[in-house]
């Protein structure tokens, strides 16, 4: 049995096999579906969320080696879809074709959580193992400085 704290409620998860992948987890056994699937190797970010309050790729991770830590997925970020980030991304018109936002958000939050005024430099090694197919990646660095303002 693998215990965890998913968007603040205390889940234990004994029937689902400690092999099996925290995203397979989430989307089919508790039906978070707002964290994607990509490449299934770990190295797109689609599938993002943090772990202990860490950015972490979750399409690889089983559940047994993560027994009694804390997740939190793009539905534990806010309620009404009104973080400063989702806000941001709205308004700079990051949103393209979908595949990558989830996973740039969790990066994102991440990164404002440790560092309430990134640089360019920041925020480009932070969102460097996110992909985006549409290259909105001049506004992802906006919509984060915007945030970033908006939280200050």
């Amino acid at each position: 049995m693998v215990t965890l704290r998913i968007n603040g409620d205390e889940m234990s998860l004994d029937d689902v096999d400690p092999t099996t992948p925290l995203l397979w987890v989430l989307r089919d056994h508790l039906g978070l579906t707002g964290t994607k699937f990509g490449c299934g190797m770990g190295q797109c970010g689609s599938c993002t969320i943090h772990l202990d309050g860490r950015a972490t790729r979750c399409c690889v991770l089983p559940i047994r080696d993560i027994d009694g830590m804390s997740v939190t997925t793009i539905e534990g970020l806010s309620e009404d879809d009104d973080h400063p980030l989702q806000e941001a991304w709205v308004e700079a018109g990051v949103p393209q074709c979908g595949y990558c936002q989830v996973g740039q958000l969790m990066s994102a939050a991440a990164l404002l959580a440790d560092n309430d005024e990134p640089s360019d430099d920041d925020i480009d090694r932070a969102m460097s193992g996110n992909l985006c197919r549409c290259g909105t990646y001049t506004r992802i660095r906006s919509a984060i400085h915007a945030a970033a303002r908006a939280m200050r």
